[in-house]
């Protein structure tokens, strides 16, 4: 691949995943609910989520996105109906004051499969990343060259800026944990990222292409 090319996509990619979204504000989030090393698992989730959309738009699904209004519609309203259910599970969270020694213990494969989980869905419907990798990215790749090495190159430099990236904002979450120790902290706390995320997924329904 062309290193200019490749400056080109790391800058862009860098710039877009830095500026928060649902996936970072959900990584803060957890940062500040269960500490930043159990935070990892919806970090993981996230990126898992981007390499997945990135395979897919090296498929060529990612035209098919962008042509066919009802394939855009039906991830629309997926999307912005899971960001708006996060929302309402943020608002009506427990006000208990966070516990910083809780946040170090183990944590159960149960617990950390349904923050992977969250993660990834945020992820597959991410508006950014949806538009990125449906419009976008195929732009990097030279099809007259072989794709799996292209593709490798790309995909380790979105996996090193999205986890870095990611883990820095559950990391700032974990950093300011302790100033939740009081419940209407945390309640204010709850319903300041519940509404964000109930404000994105009504951006995402009422948006156009």
């Amino acid at each position: 691949m062309d290193l200019a090319i490749w400056l080109t996509y790391l800058s862009v990619i860098t710039a877009l995943i830095a500026f928060p979204g649902p996936v970072a504000l959900l990584c803060m989030h957890q940062g500040v609910r269960v500490g930043r090393r159990r935070a990892l698992a919806s970090v993981t989730g996230g990126v898992t989520a981007s390499l997945i959309l990135m395979g897919l738009s090296a498929l060529g699904l990612g035209a098919i996105l962008a042509t066919s209004e009802l394939a855009f519609l039906a991830l629309k309203v997926f999307g912005a109906g899971y960001l708006i259910y996060l929302g309402v599970q943020a608002w009506m969270s427990p006000s208990a004051p966070v516990d910083m020694a809780a946040s170090d213990a183990p944590m159960p494969a149960a617990s950390t499969g349904r923050r992977f989980r969250k993660g990834l869905g945020i992820g597959l419907s991410n508006p950014k990343d949806l538009l990125f990798f449906g419009a976008l990215f195929p732009n990097f790749l030279d099809m007259s060259q072989p794709l799996w090495p292209q593709l490798t190159l790309l995909a380790l430099t979105w996996l090193a800026v999205d986890f870095t990236t990611m883990t820095t904002y559950a990391a700032l979450g974990g950093s300011i944990s302790r100033w939740f120790k009081s419940a209407r902290r945390v309640r204010l706390f709850n319903r300041t990222t519940g509404g964000l995320f109930i404000a994105a997924g009504g951006a995402l329904a009422v948006s156009h292409r």
